[in-house]
């Protein structure tokens, strides 16, 4: 577990061998409840290399001076993380214009 929200990271490795590698992190909301945007790439076996880069996001509270994921969410294909950008992008805009 993180006691601090820059120690929090989804590397994770198994038997000797990183899974899951952390490319980069966007730190969305800080505080008690914590929200990350993380890039990543997971270990393919039978390729012995990392996949395509992929995308989640993830929700965690600090519980006892612990920050521990309350939920998560992963962007399951390049074409939908283009469309969350874009239909963002598009009401972001909307709301500075008012």
């Amino acid at each position: 577990m993180s006691s601090t929200i820059d120690e929090i990271t989804i590397n994770y490795e198994e038997n000797g061998i990183l899974l899951v590698k952390e490319i980069d992190k966007e730190i969305l909301s800080k505080g008690l409840n914590t929200t990350i945007l993380f890039r990543y790439k997971e270990y393919i076996a039978d390729a012995d290399d990392y996949g395509p880069d992929k995308y989640t996001i993830r929700r965690y509270k600090k519980i006892n001076g612990e920050f521990r994921q309350q939920a998560k969410f992963n962007i399951s294909s390049v074409r939908q993380g283009k469309i969350i950008a874009e239909t963002l992008g598009r009401w972001l805009k909307d709301v500075e214009e008012e």
